[in-house]
């Protein structure tokens, strides 16, 4: 049944119905209950899909809702991860140093936005991959800061003097830093900046023509996308006990387009769907690797055909992603058993092609 607005109160509410109340309610139980259920490798499973998902909102917010193509993002993580151990091991309290890890990867996405808005597209990617290849040169070489690639040893993260470096207390960590993230970009996304993300992603000319400032916005895309990576890189380097340059390489950069991809562009839930999705896969890889004989495994290349399929999947049957495949699902379920044609099959969609110069 379709649900009709009689006022501007409904259209700010984030919960808008019984059903989401309730069904947001269970997932949120479900969440804070896991840790206390699960042995300490989930545990440490789901932390690590906390934290891309985290990584992956601050990259849905310049790509898919600013439509700015960005294969460098896992420098900004990188940088955020850094610049959170350093602070940390001077003896920085915790909650101040994931800020800063915050902010200094932010002043990065600035330094590099100013330049990179005066291209698009492919050569916007070009841009954004070669900072990112530079910035894990430079953490490589910096030696009297980063320890180059022998690594930083991570401290466990404390509040008050009580460690939080346990598989659940991080959790909960993690946890609460997405649904701050989450939080944060749906009011953002609901306010004047917002709308101008979206306008600049739909016609930059129509943009422009509306008084919207289009190099202004896309520099603070930049900066706030590349704070929210920070925020998850400061968060992935006490997951991984011990940074290396390495680890924050292209590959990183890949697996987040393949979250906001295959997650669905324009949507935030579909930023965490998507990283649920290839979150999960290493342990799918892993799992199938085991099934399978161990001459195949090993010589048939298998992380990169199922990462493939996967991508070849979405790309040819489901362009809209997981939060198409949602919206669908949840209106056929709303309309059961009078259920439309409509409400079954996708809408094309056109790729808009104008763009202010």
């Amino acid at each position: 049944m379709a649900r009709y607005e009689t006022g501007f109160d409904q259209a700010r509410q984030l919960l808008r119905s019984r059903s989401d109340r309730a069904a947001y309610g269970l997932l949120a139980l479900t969440l804070v209950a896991a840790p206390w259920v699960l042995p300490n490798y989930y545990i440490g499973e789901a932390t690590f899909i906390l934290i891309m998902c985290v990584a992956s909102l601050g990259l849905m917010m310049l790509t898919g809702f600013t439509g700015q193509t960005s294969l460098g993002q896992s420098a900004f993580v990188g940088i955020g991860a850094y610049v959170h151990v350093v602070l940390l091991t001077n003896g920085m309290p915790f909650p101040v140093s994931l800020l800063l890890a915050a902010a200094g990867a932010g002043i990065a996405g600035l330094l590099v936005g100013m330049p990179a808005i005066r291209v698009s597209g492919l050569h916007l990617a070009m841009v954004t991959m070669a900072f990112a290849i530079v910035t894990e040169h430079v953490l490589g070489r910096w030696k009297s800061v980063t320890a180059g690639h022998s690594g930083l040893p991570v401290p466990d993260p404390a509040i008050f003097g009580f460690s939080l470096g346990g598989p659940r207390p991080f959790y909960f960590v993690c946890l609460v830093v997405l649904v701050l993230a989450l939080l944060l970009l749906v009011n953002l996304m609901r306010s004047a900046t917002g709308r101008a993300f979206i306008g600049i992603r739909d016609s930059e000319a129509a943009a422009q023509g509306l008084g919207i400032d289009v190099a202004r916005t896309k520099v603070i895309a930049f900066s706030l996308s590349a704070g929210i990576s920070g925020l998850a890189g400061a968060l992935l380097a006490h997951q991984m006990q011990h940074i290396t340059p390495e680890a924050f390489g292209l590959a990183l950069s890949l697996q987040l387009v393949l979250m906001v991809f295959i997650g669905g562009l324009g949507s935030l839930r579909g930023a965490i769907l998507g990283a649920v999705l290839i979150g999960l896969l290493p342990s799918f890889i892993s799992a199938l690797k085991d099934a399978l004989p161990t001459r195949v495994g090993a010589q048939f290349g298998l992380e990169l055909f199922v990462y493939g399929a996967v991508l070849t999947f979405f790309v040819l049957l489901e362009p809209g992603g997981l939060n198409a495949r949602w919206v669908r699902i949840r209106k056929v379920l709303g309309e059961f058993p009078w259920v439309r044609t409509s409400s079954i099959h996708r809408t094309k969609v056109y790729m808009k092609s104008e763009r202010y110069r």
